[in-house]
């Protein structure tokens, strides 16, 4: 299941194919987004902002496309004239003269006005995403301490998209281990130093995930990638402890760790 790195790259390639050209041609597949059709060609898309796993498309006229691919949907690029040969349903198609951006499976897609956008339901109960530059690990220090979070265990806090967004479980994961905390603990019960750690683990790993998953470092850097430590390495030994790391279930996703060092 795509986190947010993996979704904030996803855009990051659908801006990089038409962020600031025109738009030749726009299709969208639900009866409620027709009408939008001809009002988008000739418009720009200014940017592509990810909340969490959501994608907002923003326009040049003010309008948002509001997307969230949930299980099925995907985002794919091809070069405008050329299709795609795949079993998965158009839903929205956005073309400029030379490349095109389409979006297949999804079915929860809205367009907002700048008003709408303030007071949407899912964006309205999403935290802020741990991707944006703008978060630090004071605010998220805070959240941690927050009448609302302090006293929720990890294992169901760190998938709690209303926490941090695009958090998930691989990085809920490699977080817990980073810090050698347990699933079990609750920011309450957690020192100065012990809440230090993890509020900048809970930035710095999703960002380096974002930063360098799936490239290669070719002077062999110690630490400069991101790389699992425990996620699906269950019955391998730990690279800080050496002991066995295991896996359960937790909030009903695989959970592994170590409990040589996560106590």
């Amino acid at each position: 299941m795509p986190e947010g790195p993996e979704i904030r790259r996803a855009a990051d390639s659908l801006e990089a194919a038409i962020k600031g050209k025109p738009l030749t041609d726009v299709w969208f597949a639900f009866p409620q987004l027709k009408p939008f059709e001809a009002q988008l060609v000739g418009q720009t898309v200014t940017h592509i902002e990810t909340r969490g796993k959501a994608l907002l498309t923003h326009f040049s006229h003010n309008l948002t496309l509001y997307s969230h691919n949930q299980l099925y949907g995907v985002w794919r690029v091809v070069n405008t004239g050329e299709s795609l040969q795949t079993t998965r349903v158009l839903r929205v198609k956005l073309q400029t003269a030379d490349k095109t951006i389409l979006l297949y499976s999804a079915s929860d897609i809205e367009m907002l006005t700048p008003e709408q956008l303030l007071t949407h339901p899912f964006l309205q109960r999403v935290g802020p995403d741990v991707l944006d530059m703008r978060l630090t690990a004071q605010d998220v220090k805070a959240r941690l301490l927050s009448p609302a979070f302090r006293n929720r265990q990890f294992s169901g806090l760190l998938l709690d998209q209303a926490f941090l967004a695009g958090l998930g479980n691989y990085l809920r994961v490699e977080i817990l281990w980073a810090v050698g905390l347990a699933a079990q603990h609750k920011a309450s019960q957690l020192n100065e130093a012990q809440l230090d750690a993890l509020s900048h683990a809970l930035l710095d790993i999703p960002r380096l995930s974002y930063n360098t998953r799936g490239m290669v470092d070719d002077n062999k850097h110690h630490g400069a990638l991101f790389r699992f430590k425990v996620f699906h390495r269950d019955g391998e030994p730990c690279e800080r402890c050496g002991g066995v790391i295991k896996k359960t279930t937790l909030s009903s996703r695989p959970f592994y760790w170590c409990p040589g060092c996560q106590m």
